[in-house]
């Protein structure tokens, strides 16, 4: 299969996987975890950086508008997931070390990021179970910023290191000959 052609396919399942398991934990109200950027850190684990960037970027485009378009803004959550993990697999791969760096690193900078965005457009609530922790810690005399961003934070660490983590476990079994096609392609551009 053509290069260009098996990370835009690829590409497409990464967002439509992101899509289906975002929708899925919400539908079933399962706590601690969104699976939102699960594709999109496949496909930077294997692809780089800039493709994991457009899956994210791809994915809340799509999830604004199949489930509301407060998702829209947390784009830029997505976007950053991609560049992590594409920047730390770029070097020696996606190892189970990088993957669980990767996952904390995002655990601690998806929620600080999110909850600027949530801030600044929704002045902190964003419909979510969360929103109960944010209220309770602004009446509790909690700096704006410290009542979005700490319900927030634990969700996200397990988020985060879980799919993080899980990717990996995939990663590790794909067959050798895409690992070493998409890493070979990678050595090439970076030479150049």
């Amino acid at each position: 299969m053509n290069p260009r052609t098996q990370v835009i396919t690829l590409g497409a399942l990464a967002v439509a996987i992101n899509v289906i398991a975002s929708t899925l934990v919400s539908n079933l109200k399962i706590p601690f975890l969104f699976l939102d950027t699960v594709g999109t850190i496949f496909i930077a684990a294997i692809f780089g950086p800039l493709w994991g960037a457009v899956v994210g970027l791809l994915t809340n485009l799509v999830l604004g508008v199949t489930s509301g378009y407060t998702a829209i803004p947390f784009a830029l959550v997505n976007i950053i997931v991609g560049l992590v993990v594409g920047y730390a697999s770029r070097k020696n791969g996606y190892r189970f070390s990088s993957a669980l760096i990767s996952g904390i690193i995002l655990g601690v900078l998806c929620p600080a990021v999110g909850s600027v965005i949530a801030i600044g457009l929704f002045g902190g609530l964003t419909g979510g179970v969360q929103d109960v922790a944010v209220l309770w810690l602004k009446q509790a005399g909690t700096s704006l910023f410290a009542a979005a961003f700490l319900p927030r934070l634990g969700e996200n660490l397990i988020d985060k290191i879980l799919s993080a983590l899980l990717v990996y476990y995939v990663v590790k079994n794909l067959p050798q000959s895409i690992i070493r096609r998409t890493n070979s392609k990678k050595r090439s551009s970076n030479a150049a």
